[in-house]
């Protein structure tokens, strides 16, 4: 099964995409519901904020790829993209991440740093990659596909190394 045949089965089945979608907000609000006010970071509601977090940006996270991937790298026309892969992911993790914002403070929360950073790094390793593609940049020696990711891993290093030389080893680094 390749990541075509993935989203055309997550396509066919539409309703059931955007049920549980729907669903990841309401049961942050439910859940806000359910503890007394300004007890979200306490077990264990806390264990359940972080369940739900994951639930919304891991969908969230790929659907922003799958759009950045489908407007700047293969120019393909989101007219004809499925609403409930490309687009409903992208609704619900912020509505869901503001639904929980009200009841919880993130830093409570297990595991949000890590998401948190690993939104970094997809952000970074995606302009990295674009930049690399739009600059047209011949591979020499009839380079492939592996000496482009080879480049692009070596560019990613770069960019760690200098922001660790900007902020500083140890930093928590999270606005």
């Amino acid at each position: 099964m390749t990541l075509r045949d993935l989203i055309a089965a997550a396509d066919d089945r539409w309703p059931l995409v955007i049920g549980s979608l729907a669903a990841v907000p309401l049961a942050a609000a439910a859940l806000g519901r359910l503890h007394p006010a300004g007890r979200g970071g306490d077990p264990p509601w806390k264990h359940l904020y972080a369940a739900l977090v994951y639930a919304a940006c891991i969908p969230g996270m790929f659907a922003a790829s799958l759009v950045g991937y489908a407007l700047l790298f293969t120019g393909e026309n989101l007219i004809d993209a499925s609403f409930a892969v490309y687009f409903a992911p992208l609704v619900s993790m912020p509505a869901a991440l503001a639904t929980m914002r009200r009841n919880v403070d993130f830093d409570q929360v297990p595991g949000f740093d890590r998401i948190w950073g690993l939104l970094g790094v997809l952000l970074v390793s995606f302009t990295a990659a674009l930049a690399l593609h739009r600059s047209r940049l011949l591979l020499v020696f009839g380079g492939s596909l592996w000496t482009f990711a080879a480049l692009a891993a070596a560019l990613f290093g770069v960019l760690r190394a200098s922001a660790r030389a900007v902020i500083g080893p140890g930093h928590p680094g999270r606005p």
